[in-house]
């Protein structure tokens, strides 16, 4: 009888377990792909099959210049590659300028660029810098300029936003009490632009990324979850915190960016010389499974 307790004991101990793998592994956690943007130049399908093998399965794109491309890959390769390797495209990061001379050609360039992320079934389409005068005026015309392509998005099912950096925090030059951010975010149609937030980088200009999720709890709807350069290294970052307002909000998107540190670019191997870029990226893949792991183990995600 001892036995067969023993027995039906271990046997429930490794039911719980693998229930709480399969809870751990049924975790949604993205990753922006300009963290190994030369590796995915290179090889993006060999890529992606690494960032599966790690955990990831979503990611956000990039597409510099309004590229048709996707990582030289036609957009439906694409979306293939990363369904072969269970990753899910949730975002991008593209933009093109205003251009008042030719504003039916901009428009036009836009349309094509929202036909294709509407079929790689992706939600959002992020602006990832955007050049404008640091003046209110020059804040009111891009606010204009994204109200107004944010309606077209809209036509393809596609939430249009804005990331930051640190400089959106500082003073208008012509009126210190208000800052880029904060007027953007007035000035622009919560129904055609929302914003990602850059914990990093907010956090840098000395902007709590907790009390900006709490003054725009219906505007910021996607992370950029983001350290020196392992995610909680540095403990610098209360991601805790963070994620528990986000969820708080009602949200739930969030991509990893890891930025290749000065540091590991002045780095040398064992022969003296500077790493190459394949090793660089060895050691930004590294990273990427190390913050995959501190936010798959962690208590604070879904």
């Amino acid at each position: 009888m001892k036995h067969i307790k023993f027995t039906l004991s271990f046997l429930l101990a490794i039911v719980i377990s693998a229930t709480a793998v399969t809870a751990q592994q049924n975790k949604t956690i993205g990753i922006q792909l300009y963290s190994v943007m030369p590796a995915m130049n290179s090889d993006a399908e060999g890529s992606l099959k690494r960032l599966a093998g790690i955990g990831y399965n979503a990611c956000e794109l990039v597409q510099w210049g309004g590229d048709s491309n996707v990582f030289g890959m036609k957009p439906s390769e694409f979306k293939n590659a990363c369904s072969r390797n269970g990753i899910e495209i949730i975002s991008t990061h593209s933009g093109i300028q205003e251009d008042s001379d030719t504003p039916e050609s901009v428009e036009k360039r836009w349309r094509s660029l929202f036909q294709i992320q509407k079929s790689l079934g992706s939600k959002y389409f992020i602006v990832p810098s955007y050049n404008y005068e640091n003046t209110t005026e020059g804040v009111k015309a891009m606010a204009a300029y994204f109200n107004r392509i944010g309606k077209i998005a809209n036509e393809y099912g596609l939430k249009f936003g804005y990331h930051n950096h640190s400089h959106e925090f500082k003073p208008l030059n012509d009126n210190p009490s208000q800052t880029m951010y904060d007027l953007f975010a007035q000035l622009t149609d919560s129904g055609s632009v929302c914003l990602e937030l850059d914990v990093y980088w907010a956090q840098k200009a000395d902007r709590n990324p907790v009390e900006l999720l709490k003054t725009y709890p219906g505007r910021i709807k996607i992370l950029h979850i983001k350290d020196d350069f392992t995610i909680g290294q540095s403990g610098k970052m209360d991601f805790e915190s963070i994620f528990r307002q986000f969820y708080s909000n009602g949200h739930t998107d969030y991509v990893v960016e890891i930025e290749t540190p000065a540091s590991l670019r002045q780095k040398t191997g064992h022969d003296g010389k500077p790493l190459t870029e394949t090793e660089i990226m060895d050691e930004v893949f590294k990273s990427a499974d190390l913050s995959w792991k501190y936010l798959n183990n962690a208590t604070f995600t879904l």
